[in-house]
């Protein structure tokens, strides 16, 4: 059973690893961050790191029956840009499960995508693939990093 408590923590470890990467991408020039990378279908460093943080404001949106699904990443062409989206989505998350309780979290409810189809979703597991989700774009760009020559320290879900 998923709990509130739990995923609050969970959710700002995980954002810690996500500062961090956000962090270790300031060193890298603007060039490197927007070079577009065809092993990644195109994408660059900082369009993963938008799509990782629009992906969970989407979500947690979805939770509320809004559609925030969020096209708009010229508006965040610096780090330090997507480090101020990082932090709202952050706050806007653990808002919502300051909120919830164990049985809004644990009971599975409609919800509606931004396709306008149905599905029948857990809170709790909404929440933890965002979490997911983030460490799986980390890795890329962990590993995108390391093709433009900048080894990473890698992000891992911080024990400590």
């Amino acid at each position: 059973m998923l709990t509130s408590e739990g995923l609050i923590e969970i959710h700002r470890r995980a954002h810690q690893s996500l500062k961090e990467c956000l962090t270790f991408c300031q060193t890298l020039d603007a060039a490197a961050i927007d070079r577009e990378m065809p092993e990644f279908n195109g994408a660059s460093v900082r369009l993963q790191l938008h799509h990782a943080i629009g992906a969970e404001k989407y979500w947690i949106g979805v939770l509320h029956g809004r559609i925030d699904a969020d096209e708009d990443a010229h508006l965040y062409p610096t780090i330090e840009s997507l480090e101020a989206y990082r932090e709202a989505t952050f706050t806007m998350t653990q808002e919502y499960l300051r909120g919830a309780s164990a049985e809004e979290l644990n009971t599975a409810r409609p919800m509606v995508n931004w396709l306008n189809e149905e599905h029948i979703l857990f809170p709790g597991h909404i929440v933890m693939r965002t979490i997911t989700h983030n460490y799986h774009h980390m890795g890329q760009v962990g590993s995108m990093v390391r093709l433009l020559g900048s080894p990473s320290p890698g992000f891992n879900y911080p024990i400590k």
